[in-house]
């Protein structure tokens, strides 16, 4: 048998571009969208300050495969040692491969999830065909479902074998991400690259893989992207796409774009001095340097003409001229329009509120300089949520003392439940983190100006050197409130199944919108998590070159303390009912949240990799039901259960 699957990798011409600073002149955008038309220039000076661009030149990428002399082949299995919806990591001398059989076929892919480097073979091999009959459904290894997680070479224990199998995926375990088997692309978030797929043959029985060496050793592949047409002489005020906000949503719908073909000027612009980066990794990771978390380095927004304009305000969107208004006055007119401009934080009313050190973590500089004042000295986390329970998990090896003030009675209970927040309060407890619960700041004392004391309502005074503030957020909107673009009575932006505005041409994603939910009867919800704007900002850029897509994934977020990892999928807000299996003192449990007789989202620790497989579930569109987790057989999970 010959050669099957293959490698992709971009290859880009490398083009010289000369670009002059000039004054802004009027060019109006194109009314439609397409993929040939003329480019306009990447750098502009308005009101005599220059502006921030970055994508100035294009840049030559280099082929990932130039040769057979990079390649490496070798006999990895036995073509008898994979069952039909099996998984393995096989090793090429040059690195491991994931190797799966699929409804009969085996694909060779890399082994790791380019996320966050997950093995994937601890993942799930997942087949979306609906509702699962019996037999049918979910196959793979993992904690917690009687089919122990024991990845290894072929000739381990094998998986029984699946029902029907169609369009197969394999599910990351830690984050959920999603890369079809045929392919290596990614198919759903988070994560920005796909997976290289490597060639697979069999002779006499056996397996050959063919890779190449450089690719085993990058394990992650950028998708093709449509290059950005040369820029005529000249400056332009126009643009065909323009991105409010630089976050996931926003730096997602640039790269869908040039994927899906676009050739036209794309302009991303962001309040941050940075480019996009990796926001949530700020609260566990306080030290982490802007180009530790960058998203892309900048050579990457240069080879695939995406322009960052940095440090740029947008006050006034004219929907009727399709033109942007920034605070210098500078006026960016665009054809389709893409508002993701995220959340501010809620800071505190108290009196003292304005005292020196006292900080809400929105950049990496607010982060780096809360780990400088605390090292050694006192810090105050008021808000006992995700943000605030991460940034108190990872001072507590720096400062002297870490305090947490929260108006519940335990952590995360809103979102967790009380169980689950007194398990996760006693791991912190155990970590010298002292709580004052069930009251609020209601002054900020500094001593030479700069922050001494925090006093509480409940008469208690703690000693605090920094405070931060993690309180909630509200959407970052304000400067849409007389643009004619719906904004709802909290200030989020309503968006149908394809992040349409009430606007045509208008889009929005991300922290700050409020969308139908597929599998929760398509309720309006917001849904502020890392992995749901990245999905938003793709559906977004599809509907704006005509594809029509529409949101369906299922919401899945994490969080690590202490060197443990809680991962949540689903939507539990208003969650009547916990069903916990596993052992919470030792935090290695599962936490199934129910509304009715219905599992509506799902919490685990050390459980790996249950949630990703109840990702799966939900996905499907098929209901689980209270009954079957209430028993703790989970023999639902492979299709063998009611």
């Amino acid at each position: 048998m010959g050669w099957a699957g293959g490698s992709h990798a971009p290859r880009l011409p490398t083009v010289e571009l000369k670009i002059e600073v000039v004054l802004p002149e009027k060019d109006r955008g194109k009314e439609e969208l397409s993929t040939g038309s003329k480019g306009s220039p990447r750098a502009y000076q308005g009101n005599g300050a220059a502006r921030h661009f970055h994508a100035d030149e294009r840049l030559p990428t280099a082929h990932p495969y130039p040769g057979a002399q990079d390649c490496v082949e070798a006999a990895v299995c036995h073509v008898k040692d994979l069952e039909n919806g099996q998984m393995r990591e096989v090793e090429l001398g040059w690195g491991k491969v994931l190797l799966v059989k699929d409804n009969g076929e085996l694909h060779a892919l890399g082994h790791k999830c380019p996320h966050y480097g997950a093995p994937l073979v601890k993942g799930e091999v997942w087949v979306p065909t609906g509702a699962p009959s019996a037999g049918g459904g979910l196959r793979g290894r993992g904690h917690g479902t009687g089919v122990p997680l024991e990845p290894g070479l072929c000739g381990g224990p094998a998986l029984p074998p699946p029902g029907v199998l169609s369009r197969g995926r394999v599910r990351c375990p830690w984050h959920g991400a999603c890369f079809n088997v045929s392919t290596g692309d990614l198919e759903d978030f988070p994560g920005l690259d796909s997976l290289h797929k490597f060639q697979v043959k069999i002779e006499k029985e056996k397996v050959y893989i063919r890779a190449s060496k450089q690719a085993l050793q990058l394990q992650r592949r950028t998708k093709v992207m449509a290059t950005c047409i040369s820029p005529s002489a000249g400056y332009s005020g126009s643009t065909n796409v323009l991105i409010v906000g630089a976050g996931a949503a926003g730096l997602v719908c640039a790269e869908t774009l040039r994927q899906e073909g676009f050739s036209d000027r794309i302009v991303l612009c962001t309040l941050d001095r940075h480019l996009p980066y990796d926001r949530p990794k700020l609260s566990k990771s306080l030290d982490a340097q802007p180009e530790q978390l960058a998203l892309r380095p900048k050579e990457f927004f240069r080879a695939h003409g995406i322009e960052v304009l940095t440090e740029a305000q947008v006050v006034t969107v004219d929907v009727r001229n399709k033109k942007a208004v920034f605070k210098d006055g500078f006026k960016l007119e665009y054809s389709k329009l893409l508002l993701a401009p995220g959340s501010s934080p809620k800071t505190l009313s108290c009196k003292g509120k304005d005292v020196e050190n006292v900080f809400t973590i929105r950049t990496p500089e607010d982060a780096n300089r809360v780990v400088r004042l605390a090292r050694g000295r006192n810090a105050v986390v008021v808000g006992a949520g995700f943000l605030g329970m991460e940034v108190a998990a990872y001072l507590t090896e720096k400062a002297h003392s870490v305090s947490v003030v929260e108006v519940e009675e335990t952590p995360f209970r809103r979102f967790l439940g009380e169980r689950v927040g007194h398990a996760l309060m006693k791991m912190f407890e155990n970590n010298r983190v002292k709580f004052y619960m069930q009251t609020e700041v209601s002054e900020l004392r500094a001593q030479e100006g700069k922050l001494k004391e925090v006093v509480l309502k409940s008469s208690k005074v703690v000693r605090a050197d920094v405070c931060v503030v993690g309180i909630g957020a509200v959407p970052a909107t304000g400067f849409l409130r007389q643009s004619g673009i719906s904004l709802d009575s909290r200030g989020f932006i309503p968006v149908n199944k394809m992040m349409q505005t009430n606007i045509p041409g208008v889009f929005a994603a991300g922290d700050a919108v409020t969308f139908p939910l597929a599998w929760r009867n398509n309720r309006k919800v917001n849904i502020p998590h890392w992995q749901m704007a990245h999905a938003q900002g793709r559906v977004a850029a599809q509907n704006m070159l005509a594809q029509e897509a529409e949101i369906s994934t299922v919401p899945y977020l994490w969080t690590a303390m202490f060197g443990k990892s809680l991962r949540y999928a689903g939507y539990g807000e208003g969650f009547d009912d916990v069903i916990i299996q596993g052992d919470l003192d030792e935090l290695k449990f599962v936490a199934f949240y129910t509304k009715g007789d219905e599992v509506i989202s799902v919490a685990s620790m050390n459980y790996d990799p249950i949630v990703s497989k109840v990702a799966e579930v939900l996905a499907s569109g098929r209901t689980i039901r209270k009954r079957e987790v209430e028993t703790g057989d989970m023999s639902w999970l492979t299709g063998k259960g009611s």
